[in-house]
C-alpha cells in the first residue's frame, strides 16, 4: 500500500514547532499540498522559514526535486480557518491536555464534516483528547519521532471511537509518506513512550547512583544492542523536559516504577533540557 493515490490531498499541521514542521515536510515532499497553522504571525513567520530551510535542505541531500513546486503547495499562516479545506489535520502541540483539548476542538470546529484529524500526542490519552471532540470516530493518534525526516517509523494509536476505516487509511497514509506503520491501542505511553521512557529513567538513576557516566550507559545500549542512540542521548535529542511530562503522566497512571529521578526534575528547573538548550546529559 504505497503511493500517493494513499495521501490525502490537502493536509494540515497545528503547530509550526520542530514537530510540526517534520510532519509538514514529510507531507510536503510526498506531493500533498500542506497548511501550517501557528498562534499569532510572528511564530507563523519563524515556522515558514524553518520550512524553507528544512525543503532545501531535501533538495540537496536529493530527496526533493523541485523546491520552488513545493513552496507552491505550502501555505502558513495563523489563521484556523486556513483548515476548512482540509481532508486531514495532524495536532502538533506542546504535551498538555487542556491545551491539546482546545486546540483540537478548534480545528474541527473548522472542519468539514468528512474530513479527518489526529494528534501527534506521545502519551495522552487519545480517549481524553476525544471526549470533547463532535465526530471521535474520525480521529486517531499519529505519533511521529524526531526528527520526522530521518525517523522512519509513526504510532498509530486506535482510540475507543476510532472506526476500522480510518485506521486502514491512517496506516497507507503512513507507509506512501515513506514511513513504517505500527498499531496500538489507547493505554498509557502507548507502545513507544512506554519502553523508551521506562529505559530512560533507569538510565538516569543509574547515573544518579554513580555507577556509570552518561556515556558508558548508552555505549551499552548501543553497542551490546544495537540501540542506534543510547536512552541518555535520545532524551537529549526528544526534550529533558518533554521525558518529564510523558514520566509525570505515566506515574500518575501506571504508578511509581514511572516516577521521575531527581536529576531529571533538577536538569529541567536548570534550563537544562538536552540539544534544543544545548546541554542536557551531555554538551551539545
Amino acid at each position: 500500500m504505497t503511493g500517493h493515490a494513499q495521501l490525502p490531498a490537502r493536509v494540515g499541521v497545528l503547530g509550526g514547532g520542530r514537530m510540526g514542521i517534520g510532519i509538514a515536510h514529510a507531507f510536503l515532499t510526498s506531493g500533498c499540498e500542506v497548511v501550517v497553522v501557528e498562534r499569532d504571525s510572528a511564530t507563523a513567520t519563524s515556522a515558514e522559514q524553518s520550512l524553507e530551510k528544512a525543503l532545501l535542505r531535501s533538495v540537496e541531500r536529493g530527496s526533493l526535486d523541485n523546491f520552488d513546486v513545493a513552496l507552491e503547495r505550502t501555505t502558513v499562516s495563523a489563521d484556523s480557518a486556513d483548515f476548512a479545506d482540509c481532508d486531514l489535520v495532524v495536532e502538533a502541540v506542546p504535551e498538555d491536555l487542556e491545551l491539546k483539548t482546545t486546540a483540537l476542538q478548534l480545528v474541527e470546529s473548522v472542519l468539514g464534516e468528512r474530513a479527518y484529524l489526529a494528534s501527534n500526542t506521545s502519551s495522552l490519552s487519545l480517549d481524553d483528547l476525544a471526549a470533547t471532540l463532535q465526530r471521535p470516530e474520525h480521529f486517531i493518534g499519529l505519533h511521529f519521532f524526531n526528527p520526522v525526516p530521518a525517523s522512519t517509523l509513526v504510532e498509530i494509536v486506535v482510540g475507543a471511537a476510532t472506526t476500522p476505516d480510518l485506521v486502514t487509511a491512517a496506516q497507507g497514509w503512513v507507509e506512501a509518506i515513506g514511513k513504517t506503520p505500527i498499531t496500538v491501542k489507547n493505554s498509557p505511553g502507548f507502545a513507544s513512550s512506554r519502553l523508551g521512557v521506562f529505559l530512560a529513567l533507569e538510565a538516569m538513576r543509574m547515573v544518579e547512583e554513580g555507577v556509570a557516566d552518561a556515556k558508558d550507559i548508552d555505549l551499552a545500549m548501543e553497542l551490546g544492542y544495537k540501540h542506534p542512540s543510547g536512552p541518555l542521548k535520545t532524551t537529549d535529542i526528544v526534550g529533558l523536559d518533554v521525558r518529564l511530562g510523558i514520566a509525570e503522566y505515566l506515574a500518575s497512571t501506571l504508578g511509581e516504577r514511572f516516577a521521575p529521578p531527581q536529576i531529571l526534575r533538577d536538569k529541567v528547573a536548570a534550563g537544562e533540557l538536552g540539544r534544543k538548550t544545548g546541554k542536557g546529559f551531555y554538551d551539545w
